[in-house]
């Protein structure tokens, strides 16, 4: 028997159109084995998550360029679709943003954690969480932000290259227009140049001090804050191999005890007062061995199934049990247990695995999305060479047809198309 309540669906909200993004698909395996009937809202047509046998139904997301108004509307058709009330679960910042804002409204259709509709926004703003790390005595690196941009030359030779350069509200970057929201300044005039592309990027741009990478530096830390607050499921979890290296998602995660940053984020989630499902990223600096706080992210973290413990538990279960006013079981944890994502670690995926090991696409229960995703992303690497190796093939000749222009990806304002390879994930990101 479910420890869940099986009356109560569940409706996965995802506005980024990135068909590669495991968490949505871990999302829908997690709830779909406990017996929830599970929809999904993301433009994931031809991707591998509508594959699965546990996605009750996809919906179509709000068109490109979509409001606030038009996400309400997508939602409360979803809402007449399905059983009543639902327990609604955000994939994205930008999706967890704008169900914040919309909780009052969006109720009694849906179920959500009791979340003031500012702090999503605030955490997520990379501007805000320097103050946010200072109010609740956790480590942040030095972060500046020019008001112009000789200060912003300036903050460079202060700082010392490289520079962690981030856009504070990444969710506005405007979809095709070159901007990362993270990325490695090498000198002042660069910090110049970006500086003047601060209209274009919709928020302010912060210089902060790089903490380099490093064996044993990268660490995550997912949790569920229940409706008392207290943090239950996820845990301490250590980054073993990064995509692209160093600066990326994780492809190959650990889960491994961390008394330390169990501290850091309780002490963080109770000053906030901060209520449902969380994604930590911490460093820790080689010189001083502190964990600075990296990113906050105000949802399920695309690594989450990592920590499911032995009762089963996970941070989606967890807000499904809470919500619906279950109790959470006690799970032991299964330290030593990793997360794989095959396309980024191959190799790792077919090592042994003593301590338990989940894959990201492969499942033995649900084999199709696993299928989908090798074909998908084969198409896509072929054209990311072919996009590399273009500018060195022979010139075409005047009777040769031009090639036919490529469709822009369908995002909402502020989200990226699919992106290439090395740009994925921020780079401060699992």
């Amino acid at each position: 028997m479910s420890l869940l309540d099986t009356r109560v669906p569940a409706v996965l909200l995802r506005t980024d159109p990135n068909p590669f993004h495991h968490g949505t698909l871990g999302a829908v395996r997690s709830l779909g084995r406990a017996g929830v009937e599970v929809h999904v809202v993301a433009d994931a047509a031809g991707g591998p998550v509508h594959r699965s046998r546990y996605v009750r139904r996809m919906h179509p997301p709000p068109l490109p360029g979509a409001s606030a108004h038009d996400i309400l509307a997508v939602l409360r058709r979803v809402a007449a679709d399905v059983a009543s009330p639902a327990v609604l679960i955000p994939m994205d910042d930008a999706s967890a943003i704008a169900v914040s804002r919309l909780r009052d409204t969006l109720a009694p259709s849906y179920l959500l954690p009791a979340l003031p509709g500012a702090l999503a926004e605030r955490v997520a703003d990379k501007g805000e969480l320097a103050s946010v790390c200072a109010a609740a005595d956790v480590p942040h690196p030095v972060t500046l932000v020019p008001d112009g941009p000789a200060q912003a030359a300036d903050a460079v030779r202060r700082l010392g290259v490289p520079v962690v350069a981030k856009w504070s509200r990444p969710w506005l970057l405007p979809a095709g227009g070159g901007l990362r929201s993270t990325l490695l300044v090498r000198s002042p005039e660069q910090a110049r140049e970006l500086y003047l592309r601060t209209a274009e990027a919709g928020s302010a741009l912060l210089l902060q001090a790089c903490l380099p990478p490093g064996p044993d530096r990268d660490w995550f830390f997912h949790g569920y804050a229940d409706g008392t607050g207290a943090v239950r499921a996820g845990g301490p979890g250590r980054k073993q191999l990064a995509w692209p290296r160093g600066a990326g998602l994780t492809a190959v995660g650990r889960w491994t005890p961390n008394p330390e940053l169990r501290v850091l984020a309780e002490r963080l989630i109770g000053a906030l007062g901060y209520r449902g499902v969380f994604d930590l990223d911490f460093r820790r600096c080689g010189t001083t061995g502190r964990y600075h706080l990296l990113d906050f992210n105000p949802r399920p973290g695309a690594q989450f199934r990592l920590f499911a413990d032995r009762a089963g538990l996970d941070v989606v279960r967890a807000q499904h049990l809470d919500l619906t006013g279950r109790p959470l079981p006690d799970g032991a944890p299964l330290h030593g247990r990793s997360f794989v994502v095959e396309n980024y670690a191959p190799l790792t995926a077919l090592r042994p695995a003593p301590d338990g090991r989940e894959l990201a696409w492969h499942a033995a229960d649900d084999p199709a999305p696993g299928r989908a995703m090798w074909s998908l992303w084969g198409r896509h690497v072929a054209g990311r060479l072919r996009e590399r190796l273009l500018p060195a093939a022979p010139a075409r000749t005047a009777s040769a047809s031009p090639p036919a222009p490529r469709a822009a990806s369908p995002s909402l304002p502020g989200l990226p198309s699919l992106p290439s390879l090395s740009d994925n994930e921020k780079a401060s990101k699992r």
